[in-house]
């Protein structure tokens, strides 16, 4: 059996989520007004660096953009097509190879992502996104 958390661990834990919590929304998005801070607040830090999946803040970017993922897949009203089929129709369509896209990662990755055991994170959308030209939410 796993020992208890001591009380002073459980209230400076409490203390450093609350103050976390009142920038950057961790919490299920519920209205169109809580998605629009949460985008905002997730390009903040992604231009902040966070994109790189080395930076302290990735796995908080991650974490975030998978929230508002949640919500545009509740909230959007046309159902979008397959990830990985977007990313392989655009790979054919710019002639481009696994190894062709170190934005998202080396090929065995890229491979990963193709067959379905590896899901696209945010840094990975992101740039996706920018390459292509494409909404960001084709990747979601």
């Amino acid at each position: 059996m796993e020992a208890l958390m001591d009380r002073s661990v459980v209230a400076e834990i409490v203390s450093h989520f609350k103050a976390l919590t009142s920038i950057v929304p961790l919490r299920t998005i519920g209205s169109e007004d809580e998605y629009e801070h949460a985008v905002s607040v997730l390009n903040q830090l992604l231009d902040a660096g966070a994109a790189n999946e080395k930076h302290p803040l990735a796995d908080l970017a991650n974490t975030l953009g998978a929230l508002i993922g949640e919500y545009e897949a509740g909230h959007d009203a046309t159902p979008g097509a397959d990830p990985v089929d977007v990313l392989r129709l655009l790979m054919e369509q710019h002639h481009l190879s696994q190894s062709d896209l170190p934005e998202v990662g080396t090929q065995g990755v890229v491979s990963e992502i193709l067959n379905g055991k590896r899901n696209l994170n945010i840094r990975q959308v992101r740039a996706l996104s920018d390459r292509f030209q494409v909404p960001a939410s084709v990747f979601l």
